[in-house]
């Protein structure tokens, strides 16, 4: 039995409705939806945050799947948060605290050798340079050149999109513009760079700088994590951009373990919303969003047959599960509603969470003496497997493009109890696993996950067996999300961890779309704030936080 692990959460979420009218209403309970509600109340509005699961926290969650092994079961580190969210909602003050990750990712290979990098330059150009010494030189250059285009395009990250539709009637525009000129001011002589950066496939960056096989494949996961695309896609090289933009710890790109699971970060940001007035409920699903004669928006309607009054409603779902499931579509413009329907949502990842008995053990990186069940340093990162080349990446790809699992996946593993005690008992751990390609759509015809899941699963183990002898048998329990049960228990459309493809045609003044890009809607009162909304998904609050103002501002109108 599942079960949430927040000592808490009693004092925090409500089951009965102290009321039924409010001044604004935020569905979903997920980061984003806790973000908007938490700034809603600081502003002092009234606020209810309506979550149908028992649990807050979307996809940033801690739950005892397995009894005495605490999981993050979908979201499993922390980066991409932006500092102003952590400040302003003064998350360090309610406990948030977290592990770095040092080094932060391994690769060992099959025939005996491991890639193994961290903060330490040294180090790094040392463990480089056994497979060429030409990278071990570029590789500082490499995150130099990275680094610098991701602090240009930071303030992008924190205003809203421009709104080319509505150029000299939405406000939001000055800010928007404002950000983008400090971005290209910024970017300077690197400007054609980050052009061809966020255009050109991943694996043409990096054949442009490195050599080895192991460093390229390494990075190269950055470029398709949660997507079904291949290193050899155009725009794969945003998708990295994407993964290594964040700096919660003040350190470019450097992930983080949330202490206690990433359900802490939800935790912490309700507790600032509360602590202002906001009411979040639990078990509480809403059926669909109401409006007035004029369309405007006038609050809720919840599967129980309570509505709830409210002149603004934020959706933290996906914009498909917003227009398709909770608008009625005449309310909408017809090219509006068809370009939400066209938005591409290619999930392709598997996220398997495992309880083990023992620290697995690689054979690239044995154990020495005694200590044979305790963490090394290949254990703190994100252990890379499965990808030992760039076209491994490509070829397990092309399967899933055909409609089928890969035979021989790229796997992502995380050991979070390997720094985090309190996740495991004594001498056990608690691992989980980011696997790719797991397509949504599945072929032949008729193929379903339900037939696939555990074989798909024992394919997985079967990897990592060969690269960490002993592995499967040391698993107590281990518990598989597929696209399709991302989709079912977390309201992720198509399995897409990001509410929509990180592609460009789906970024910045195209997020969701081009008509009302950004939070607004073309429903008066109806805002997106989910990671379907600009500057996109992860654990980054920003759409969450961009909804919020942009409803205070039409207040203040």
């Amino acid at each position: 039995m599942m079960r949430l692990f927040h000592s808490s959460l009693s004092n925090l979420t409500q089951h009965k409705l102290k009321s039924t009218k409010y001044d604004a209403i935020v569905i979903g309970a997920g980061h984003n939806g806790l973000i908007a509600a938490a700034y809603l109340a600081k502003s002092g509005k009234r606020v209810a945050v309506l979550e149908k699961r028992s649990v807050i926290g979307g996809a940033a969650v801690t739950e005892e799947i397995i009894p005495g092994y605490k999981f993050s079961t979908c979201s499993y580190v922390l980066s991409l948060l932006r500092p102003v969210i952590l400040r302003e909602l003064n998350l360090v003050a309610h406990g948030l605290r977290w592990f770095t990750r040092d080094p932060g990712s391994f690769t060992p290979l099959l025939n005996g050798g491991y890639l193994l990098l961290g903060s330490d330059s040294n180090k790094n150009a040392e463990n480089i340079s056994k497979f060429s010494k030409r990278d071990a030189k570029n590789y500082p250059l490499y995150e130099h050149w990275a680094g610098s285009i991701v602090k240009a395009i930071d303030p992008l990250l924190d205003s809203p999109a421009i709104n080319l539709g509505q150029w000299r009637r939405n406000s939001d525009n000055i800010e928007a513009i404002a950000a983008l000129s400090k971005t290209l001011w910024r970017l300077g002589k690197d400007l054609p760079s980050f052009y061809e950066l966020i255009t050109a496939p991943i694996s043409k960056i990096l054949d442009r700088w490195f050599e080895s096989d192991i460093l390229k494949s390494t990075l190269a996961t950055d470029g398709v994590i949660g997507e079904l695309t291949s290193p050899h896609s155009p725009g794969s090289g945003y998708v990295l951009l994407h993964h290594v933009m964040g700096g919660v710890t003040g350190e470019s790109g450097q992930w983080v373990y949330v202490k206690g699971g990433m359900g802490e970060v939800s935790e912490c940001i309700a507790k600032e919303a509360v602590k202002h007035g906001a009411e979040i409920y639990t078990d509480c699903e809403v059926s669909n969003i109401t409006t007035n004669n004029d369309n405007s928006i006038n609050g809720v309607l919840l599967t129980s047959g309570v509505q709830i009054e409210a002149n603004k409603v934020l959706s933290n779902a996906t914009p498909r599960l917003t227009f398709g499931n909770l608008v009625a579509n005449h309310l909408l413009p017809e090219d509006y509603l068809i370009q939400i329907n066209s938005i591409a949502y290619n999930g392709a990842a598997c996220k398997i969470n495992i309880a083990v008995d023992k620290i697995p053990q690689f054979k690239a990186f044995p154990a020495a003496g005694s200590s044979h069940n305790s963490p090394l340093p290949c254990h703190h990162g994100t252990i890379h497997m499965g990808c030992e080349t760039v076209e491994d990446i490509h070829t397990a790809y092309l399967e899933a493009a055909n409609g089928k699992p890969s035979t021989v996946p790229m796997i992502e593993m995380t050991i979070p109890s390997a720094l985090d005690d309190s996740l495991a008992p004594s001498g056990h751990h608690v691992v989980q696993l980011f696997v790719q390609y797991a397509p949504y759509h599945l072929k032949p015809e008729g193929t379903t996950w339900g037939q696939l899941r555990e074989p798909f699963a024992d394919a997985v183990f079967n990897v990592i067996d060969q690269y960490c002898p002993g592995f499967t048998d040391s698993v107590i329990g281990r518990d598989i999300l597929t696209p399709l049960d991302l989709e079912q228990r977390f309201g992720i459309t198509g399995g897409n961890i990001f509410h929509g493809s990180m592609g460009l045609d789906q970024l910045y003044w195209t997020r969701p779309v081009t008509i009302c890009p950004g939070a607004r809607t073309p429903l008066s009162g109806l805002y997106l704030c989910g990671s379907g909304a600009h500057p996109g998904g992860g654990v980054m609050g920003s759409p969450g936080r961009i909804a919020a103002n942009a409803v205070i501002s039409d207040w203040n109108i």
